[in-house]
């Protein structure tokens, strides 16, 4: 008792001062962190920039939106005005009855899907080879795959166009599909994140008597949705906005054209359409808009930690 009592009445509130300073020494904070007034001067800023750099890049479309709106005849009035003399909502509707856009639109959908769906097949299987499998020349093959990045696609166009006659494809959903359904970008980005997953998961695998196409499908997949999504919206948008090839490939644009050779299709002999065209490339928007805003959370997740592994 008392050394108790001689601990709590030290002499000039010794006590009292060393709990005092804990206090103070909780409550200071250093700058810059949240809830510091740096702290929250940095995050104002930060916030402001975003939404800078959102309305600039937003511009553009906006514009875009309301000269859908506007009379072919006042797309180039100068000066030029955000909002025309009437809002033509008719335009929207007029660009289907202007040509076959409904067929665009199918043609796309389903080429950017059935390429997509091959590319994270590929791409997926062989990363896994690449990344966690080991075989004699693993790594010479791999630069020799990955150097393919190199060639511009203007470069391939024709030998693969002759191919596609060898098969007998051209003007084919084949010879839109299958052609850019085995580039190295995908197998790169699957086997930079199959790395940074532990090897330890494989060894457990191994002493479960499970196989590596089975390691593969219930183990390590399950684990790369996130890349998964990112090869998938990328790939996606590549086959939505793909216009070189298909203008090569195809013959009959209105049984497999897509929306990008539509899209030119505004523009003929007797003039532009500029207010439909406009009007067509909104309506194209659209698909590609919500499959990035469904897949946001897994977009962001996936950049940020593919392509970590360094193994």
């Amino acid at each position: 008792m008392s050394t108790e009592t001689g601990a709590a009445t030290l002499p000039g509130g010794g006590a009292g001062q060393v709990k005092r300073g804990n206090r103070r020494a909780r409550n200071t904070r250093p700058e810059g962190l949240p809830g510091t007034k740096h702290g929250r001067l940095r995050t104002v800023l930060a916030h402001a920039a975003v939404v800078l750099a959102a309305a600039i890049f937003a511009t553009p479309i906006v514009y875009a939106f309301f000269t859908a709106l506007k009379p072919n005849t006042e797309v180039f009035s100068m000066p030029p005005r955000l909002i025309g003399s009437e809002l033509r909502w008719s335009n929207f509707a007029e660009v289907f009855a202007y040509g076959p856009f409904a067929k665009y639109i199918f043609n796309s959908f389903f080429v950017a899907t059935a390429g997509t769906l091959v590319v994270l097949v590929v791409s997926t299987t062989a990363g896994y080879a690449f990344g966690r499998l080991r075989w004699p020349g693993r790594d010479v093959v791999f630069v020799l795959f990955l150097a393919t990045l190199m060639v511009p696609q203007e470069v391939v166009v024709v030998p693969m166009f002759i191919v596609m006659q060898w098969f007998g494809w051209v003007d084919t959903y084949q010879s839109l599909i299958f052609p850019f359904a085995f580039t190295a970008f995908g197998t790169f980005l699957m086997r930079q994140f199959f790395r940074g997953i532990p090897y330890e998961l494989d060894e457990a695998a191994k002493v479960d008597g499970a196989s590596a196409v089975r390691t593969f499908l219930q183990i390590i997949l399950p684990l790369a949705k996130s890349a998964v999504a990112v090869l998938a919206v990328f790939t996606f948008l590549a086959f939505w906005n793909s216009y070189l090839w298909p203008l090569i490939t195809v013959v009959d644009y209105q049984s497999h054209g897509t929306l990008p050779i539509g899209l030119a299709s505004f523009s003929g002999q007797h003039g532009t359409r500029w207010d439909l065209q406009m009007a067509a490339a909104i309506i194209s928007m659209i698909p590609t808009t919500i499959i990035v805003i469904a897949l946001q959370k897994h977009l962001v997740k996936g950049i940020a930690t593919a392509g970590l592994g360094g193994r």
